[in-house]
């Protein structure tokens, strides 16, 4: 958490708030969140007097695209940016601030204090970690049936374990992949390898189309996820199986059970999912 719905909301979001905001100044509170470059002092010396053209995202990953630089953020567990004035009190765990010439700033604020920053030149970062081994977009137009077929020709894993793979697959987490698999009636733990063709376009389908319905609802905030204004998702109240363990299938009753797949806890519809 966030997953790709999450970080799309605070992306569409923050494009609202911070687009053509100038830098005045940055506070670093945690230098170890940047990652790139490794000296806070240089990261805050080349973000000053730059201004955001433009929020983007990769995958799980946040993009501020400034004048002449690409900050690549990944929230992780507990990352959540928000928009706010100088004169607000600042909340504990919040990291780095980024002020701005008009009196506002851009928090981030991070409990667990997992989250990263990498600053790269414009255009550079597409080819630089983190973002260089990531998989293809799911709701972009270069994202088809027939790659995707392609790309699972020869694996040999669970499924689950190959839709957690971000260099298979960008932005797909453990929520989602246990309702995209819900969605297509696939069980987590069925190996790749024994998909028949039907099921693997059922499957296609179901990534997009569960993806896109987590959008439109601003994402789920199963724990702490808000967006840059502070909002709850709702995505949570059209959840089918995940953190329903005990609880009757939507589909057919049956109660819904947690196992482990791929070192990750799973949720299923034993009888839905065979």
């Amino acid at each position: 958490m966030p997953e790709l719905p999450e970080v799309e909301t605070v992306r569409r979001t923050l494009e609202t708030l911070v687009i053509g905001k100038t830098v005045e100044d940055v506070t670093v509170g945690l230098p170890r969140i940047v990652k790139e470059p490794p000296d806070p002092e240089l990261f805050r010396g080349m973000l000053k007097g730059e201004t955001i053209q433009g929020v983007g995202r990769r995958g799980k990953f946040l993009r501020l695209f400034f004048d002449s630089w690409v900050l690549v953020s990944h929230m992780r567990m507990e990352g959540k940016y928000r928009v706010t004035s100088w004169e607000a009190p600042v909340e504990k765990h919040t990291h780095v601030q980024f002020h701005f010439t008009d009196g506002t700033e851009l928090r981030y604020r991070d409990v667990r204090q997992f989250g990263t920053m990498h600053l790269y030149p414009l255009g550079e970062e597409l080819n630089r970690p983190p973002l260089m081994k990531l998989g293809p977009e799911p709701l972009s137009e270069t994202f088809t049936l027939e790659g995707f077929q392609q790309a699972m020709a020869g694996r040999r894993t669970s499924i689950k374990a190959l839709l957690l793979n971000q260099e298979f697959l960008s932005g797909l987490g453990n929520i989602y992949v246990d309702e995209v698999l819900f969605a297509s009636g696939i069980h987590p733990d069925r190996r790749v390898e024994t998909l028949a063709e039907e099921e693997v376009k059922r499957l296609f389908d179901s990534i997009r189309s569960v993806l896109m319905k987590a959008v439109e609802a601003g994402g789920s905030s199963v724990r702490s996820y808000v967006n840059g204004m502070g909002e709850m998702g709702m995505f949570q109240l059209q959840i089918q199986v995940y953190g329903r363990k005990e609880e009757p299938c939507h589909r057919c009753g049956h109660p819904i059970e947690r196992i482990v797949v791929a070192g990750r806890g799973t949720h299923l519809c034993p009888r839905c999912q065979r």
